[in-house]
Formats: C-alpha cells, sequence, structure tokens
C-alpha cells in the first residue's frame, strides 16, 4: 500500500513538473511574439516617418537639380509602391515590403551622392535638415531592423527546438520572417581595380578596358665613347697641387 501511494505522489510530481514546464514554455513563446511585434512596431514607425519626409526632399531638390528628374520620379514610385504594401499589410513585415524598403533606401542613397554636384543645393538650409532627418531615420530603422532579427532569431530557433517545438506545434505557434534585403545583388559591395584606375588613360570611361603604352624594341648595346687624349692625361688629385 505504501509502495503504491509513493508511485502515485512521484506521478503527481512529474505531472506537475510537466505541466509548469509546459505553461513556462508556452508563456516564453507569448513574450517573444509580443517582443517581436512591438519591435516590428518601431521600425514601421521610422518608415512612416520616412515616408513624410521624402516628399518635402523631393520638392527640395527638384528646384535646384532638374537633370535628377528620373532618380526623383523612381523615388516618388518607389515610396508610393512601399506604403501601399504597408496598408495591405495593416503593419504586418512581409518579404516584399522587405524589399521595397531596401530599394528605397539605396535610391535615397543615390541621391544624396548626386546632389554633391550641386553646391547651390547643398547650402540650402531645408535641405540640410531634410538630409540630417533622413540620415537620423535611416539609422533608427537599421538599428531597429537587427533588434527585430534578433528576436525573430530566437523565437524561431525555439519553435524548432526540441523539446520546446511540442508547445510550438500545441500552440499553433508559427515562424516569424525576418526584415532584410535577399535580393543578392544589392547585398554584393562593388569591386574595384586599383590597377585598371591607376592605368586607365584621361577622359576613358570606367567600362574601358585600360591601354597600356606600346612596348619599346630592345637597343643594340653600344660601348661607351672614351677620348684617347683625356684617357692619357693623368688626373691629380686636391692634396697634390702645389
Amino acid at each position: 500500500m505504501e509502495a503504491i501511494l509513493v508511485i502515485f505522489v512521484v506521478l503527481i510530481l512529474v505531472v506537475l513538473l510537466v505541466g509548469g514546464w509546459g505553461v513556462s514554455a508556452y508563456n516564453k513563446f507569448i513574450r517573444g511574439r509580443n517582443v517581436i511585434q512591438e519591435s516590428w512596431r518601431q521600425i514601421d514607425v521610422e518608415l512612416n516617418r520616412r515616408y513624410d519626409l521624402i516628399p518635402n526632399l523631393i520638392e527640395t531638390v527638384r528646384g535646384y537639380a532638374a537633370h535628377e528628374r528620373n532618380t526623383l520620379e523612381q523615388i516618388t514610385a518607389l515610396r508610393n509602391q512601399a506604403a501601399a504594401l504597408a496598408n495591405q499589410a495593416h503593419g504586418e513585415p512581409s518579404d516584399q515590403r522587405a524589399a521595397i524598403e531596401a530599394q528605397l533606401s539605396e535610391s535615397v542613397r543615390s541621391l544624396m551622392v548626386s546632389v554633391e554636384a550641386y553646391p547651390q543645393l547643398k547650402s540650402n538650409v531645408n535641405f540640410l535638415e531634410l538630409q540630417r532627418e533622413l540620415t537620423d531615420t535611416e539609422d533608427r530603422i537599421a538599428a531597429g531592423r537587427r533588434f527585430y532579427n534578433a528576436n525573430v532569431r530566437d523565437y524561431n530557433t525555439r519553435i524548432e527546438s526540441v523539446p520546446s517545438n511540442i508547445i510550438a506545434g500545441f500552440g499553433k505557434f508559427e515562424k516569424a520572417s525576418y526584415f532584410e534585403v535577399n535580393d543578392a545583388q544589392m547585398r554584393q559591395a562593388p569591386t574595384v581595380n586599383f590597377g585598371e584606375i591607376s592605368q586607365r588613360p584621361a577622359g576613358a570611361q570606367p567600362g574601358q578596358p585600360a591601354q597600356l603604352p606600346p612596348a619599346e624594341a630592345p637597343q643594340p648595346y653600344q660601348a661607351p665613347q672614351v677620348n684617347p687624349q683625356q684617357q692619357a692625361q693623368p688626373q691629380t688629385r686636391p692634396d697634390q697641387q702645389f
């Protein structure tokens, strides 16, 4: 009778331990999902702030740099497309939106580089303020993206790990999506050939191959000419002069 009672108590303890672990694992999934959602909301706030800054940037640059029309139209189209995807996704991350946001960041960065050729625009107070605000916004987006992806990594790791994957399947927790650039061309850094640059002729385009100077034909060896009179005349040292 005592043995049965001991077994019964042990079983109760095992059930309590397993149940306590299950509740703890379930609550960790809930906290992880909430942290991911909160970290994404911070990114979404900065993305919407960039949507508001870009039209002012476009109008300011248009008044000074009419030659950048294609770039301005591209940025405007990407901004409208990203805003439309944000409304359709109801503030949720998606691979398509991540790709558009990455293209938008690259286009804005290219525009900032191209305006270096317009001194009057660079001295415009309104443009300088917009440039500063956009730079700060891009920095916050990058920091928020790193924080968000770190939380997604931990959350997805728990979903795939044993035995927490049992609780994930029971609670129907699904893997979260990263907010990152998936285009290999956008990830690839530009390569620079310093040998080609140093040998490129002045005025040549970057795509033109380097032209090496023509090799000179080897000249036959010629013995040095010696004057017989200078060879016969002895040379005196300064200490031998009187």
